[in-house]
């Protein structure tokens, strides 16, 4: 695993970035987003977040698969659905020893297979499920294909939220698949947790100077150097009423990225707005695509 620089495109900063090249059992691992139009999604994104596109797709495909990077580095993908069993917006994969097993685990505990485990030449063995409440994910596999090398930086992926009805029944259904602990965020009235890989955080701050800084500077509330997804009440007024996972992208400016995306064809869902540890907001792609920009700003310090 190396580091590098990169110019960030909204403010013109240098900043570290670490490449991954690996990520444990139970950890999200690789993001991909399908939609009707995968040329207008690219389009999008590239304006957006300056990413560029490694089309994949082989010549006997069905629908286009193109690998998103910056600097060279793969952030996510973008393709075109290629069946009914393709879920449309951004869909995030949890990296498992066996995706047969992990399946049958789904399963067991009251979610369904929409996509059983396949192969897929140069990158692992992949499958689509969704939990007891219909939220959609996939299970990652890896073979050659180990994961996103950029995370956290910005216009990279920085999280994935469950949005549930059934926080308690959300909590014991990934805990029994993938062995996620709940922590809290421990603000008063506050129902959202944070989903923990116990050993996670520790494994970062080996192979990443920065979060071995970040995690001793003691920033972030108890646990949250394991923590690898959020759980969160589903919101009344969201676009997508079932409960659903989401996406969220760091920025470096939460005000600018959001003009950014408005200039670039998105619709508001939410206006940015500030919460203890960022500032964020969240906006509808051209395609219909929910996701969120959130710049790290603890204290809502500008």
């Amino acid at each position: 695993m190396g580091s590098y620089r990169r110019l960030d495109p909204t403010n013109e900063e240098t900043i570290d970035v670490t490449m991954r090249d690996d990520y444990p059992a139970g950890v999200p691992c690789w993001l991909d987003l399908a939609q009707d139009d995968p040329d207008a999604a690219m389009a999008f994104y590239r304006e957006l977040f300056g990413w560029e596109f490694d089309v994949r797709t082989p010549p006997e495909a069905p629908a286009t698969y193109a690998y998103a990077r910056l600097d060279g580095g793969t952030v996510a993908a973008i393709g075109g659905p290629s069946s009914a069993t393709d879920p449309s917006g951004w869909n995030q994969y949890v990296c498992v020893e066996s995706a047969d097993a992990t399946a049958a685990a789904v399963e067991a505990n009251g979610g369904t297979v929409a996509a059983a485990p396949v192969d897929i030449p140069g990158s692992g063995r992949v499958a689509q499920c969704a939990d007891a409440e219909g939220a959609r994910f996939g299970l990652w596999q890896p073979a050659e294909l180990r994961g996103v090398q950029i995370v956290n930086a910005a216009g990279s992926w920085n999280f994935s939220e469950l949005n549930s009805v059934d926080l308690d029944a959300a909590a014991r259904f990934y805990g029994e698949v993938f062995g996620w602990e709940m922590g809290s965020f421990g603000m008063p009235g506050d129902l959202s947790g944070f989903f923990r890989v116990p050993g996670y955080g520790a494994f970062l701050a080996e192979r990443d100077p920065a979060v071995k800084a970040f995690q001793e500077s003691g920033e972030g509330p108890d646990g949250f150097n394991d923590a690898v997804a959020i759980l969160q009440p589903l919101a009344l007024d969201h676009p997508d009423p079932t409960p659903h996972w989401s996406t969220t992208f760091a920025v470096a400016d939460a005000d600018a990225a959001f003009d950014r995306a408005l200039a670039a064809g998105a619709a508001v869902v939410t206006a940015p707005f500030d919460t203890p540890y960022t500032r964020q907001s969240a906006v509808l792609d051209p395609q219909g695509a929910v996701f969120n920009l959130s710049e790290y700003r603890p204290d809502g310090a500008g």
